[in-house]
């Protein structure tokens, strides 16, 4: 339990971080869908569909090769360091310089000749971001979560208060005064583009922040260990992108395949975007886990009791799940009100993401197999899998349902994608892992939240709110009473 309890605390820095951090950025969903329409919504969701894709590729699975090689290799942690930071600094330098060429004829092709600012805005925070993970990694690796907290959160607050300096203070001031001081940096014509404009803003002051950690770009290039670092990494951009395609291609894809006109399809993918936001908890906690749990699988993988430990990881992981997914569905007319009106029409894909996401951190669990046994060309095939359902399920459901079929075919591909893994990991990696427990675990919650559409409906129950309320409560006694041996010191 020492073990579990060190991971849970490593697990709660992070997650205050990211809770606190992206909650705040969070905020910008309100203020988003109250001052945009749905439509320019949507020109927002898509450049961060295709921001996700590039994020793969620029990275190129260097951060897992770090952590896999830094204890690894005689040369030592620096110069494990400063070999992955070399490459991936030379690779994005000449992604931007690409773009800057290419830009007049990509902003076209995307239908945006009139603001290729876009263009150029989205690559340097992708530049910015993929080099800036590298020092990132460094840091969880040194369990320095603190600082890597306080440059996250650091990130975020500054994307805030520039978005709500651009997005309402600016046009106020401008609206009353259009020759004051405003007038000199701020552009109505440019519209969303301010939303870019922050979060450029706020990459660069990462960047300087993480100026301590880029001095490792002078600690020497080993070549040895970069063939080594490519052969491991490598399979590890094609399971990133493939995540990349199971997570961000609906989005992509929204725009081409609705069957409706475009400004219709922009709407229809700016409040589906906006609803999958409110999946945030569930996402916020996987992101958490998933900074805490790989530095901690592959320390912890040498140890006589390591398989018993991550049996016990998986249990506990979906224990919460399962709650962040009954809080925000039981609770779902107060979360509601964190889109605009014209966006709640399509709350109904909230469950179903949610779910998708909890099967998805299922997956992040099960995957140590390939991780720890150095089979990630056949994690590759597992994340390929998952992405040529997504891709067949999208074209064949979104026209017939809209983004519900989205929505289902993300839930679909995570439970496939989770249930492979698992069959795999029972050949290579066989961990005990308590599946009816699991599977138990879930289907409570899923229950409990038909239960509640139940009892209100169907029966006119007491208060939506006080009914809710007893779910939860009921849900985390049953817990404490199924877990009670286990969580006795």
């Amino acid at each position: 339990m020492s073990i579990l309890r060190k991971l849970a605390s490593q697990t709660a820095i992070y997650g205050i971080s990211s809770i606190f951090g992206r909650f705040l950025n969070y905020l910008l969903v309100p203020l988003y869908t109250y001052y945009f329409s749905a439509a320019e919504y949507g020109v927002v969701s898509e450049f961060y569909a295709y921001a996700g894709f590039f994020s793969v590729l620029l990275l190129f699975g260097f951060e897992t090769g770090y952590f896999r090689f830094r204890d690894k290799h005689p040369t030592g942690r620096d110069v494990a360091y400063s070999t992955a930071l070399i490459i991936v600094v030379l690779v994005n330098v000449v992604f931007f310089l690409t773009i800057l060429l290419i830009n007049s004829r990509l902003s076209s092709a995307l239908n945006y000749a009139n603001h290729p600012e876009y263009v150029v805005c989205f690559t340097l925070i992708l530049t910015l971001d993929a080099i800036a993970s590298i020092p990132f990694a460094r840091l969880r690796a040194e369990d320095k979560a603190f600082r890597f907290a306080g440059i996250k959160i650091t990130e975020i607050l500054i994307t805030v208060v520039l978005s709500l300096f651009f997005i309402i203070y600016c046009p106020k001031v401008y609206a009353e005064n259009p020759q004051s001081w405003v007038s000199e940096i701020y552009y109505p014509s440019i519209g969303i583009g301010y939303i870019f404009i922050a979060n450029l803003m706020a990459s660069v002051f990462k960047f300087v922040l993480l100026s301590a950690q880029l001095k490792g770009l002078a600690w020497g290039f080993d070549r040895a260990l970069f063939a080594r670092m490519v052969g491991y990494s490598l399979p590890m951009v094609v399971i990133g992108f493939a995540g990349i395609i199971n997570e961000m291609l609906d989005r992509a894809l929204l725009k081409y395949l609705l069957p409706y006109d475009a400004l219709t399809n922009m709407k229809m993918l700016g409040i589906y975007s906006a609803c999958y936001k409110l999946s945030i908890l569930m996402s916020l906690f996987i992101q958490a886990f998933r900074y805490a749990a790989e530095p901690f699988f592959f320390a912890y993988s040498d140890k006589g009791d390591a398989r018993i430990i991550y049996a016990k990881v998986l249990k506990y992981f979906v224990i919460f799940c399962v709650f962040i997914f009954l809080l925000v569905t039981l609770f779902i007319d107060f979360f509601k009100y964190f889109l605009g009106e014209e966006f709640r029409v399509g709350l109904q894909v909230v469950p179903i993401l949610l779910l998708a996401n909890l099967f998805l951190g299922i997956y992040v669990n099960l995957s140590i197999w390939y991780k720890l046994t150095d089979r990630t060309l056949m994690g590759a095939f597992v994340s390929l899998s998952g992405a040529l359902i997504t891709i067949v399920l999208n074209i064949w459901w979104i026209p017939l349902l809209g983004y519900v079929g989205s929505a289902w075919a993300t839930l679909v591909c995570y439970a496939c994608m989770a249930l492979v893994s698992y069959l795999l990991g029972r050949h290579y990696y066989p961990v005990a892992y308590e599946v009816k427990r699991v599977l138990g675990y879930i289907s409570l919650g899923v229950g409990l939240y038909f239960a509640r559409a139940h009892l209100q409906v169907d029966t006119g129950w007491q208060s939506p709110w006080l009914l809710s309320l007893e779910l939860m409560v009921l849900y985390v006694l049953l817990t404490v009473l199924i877990e009670r041996r286990a969580l006795r010191p």
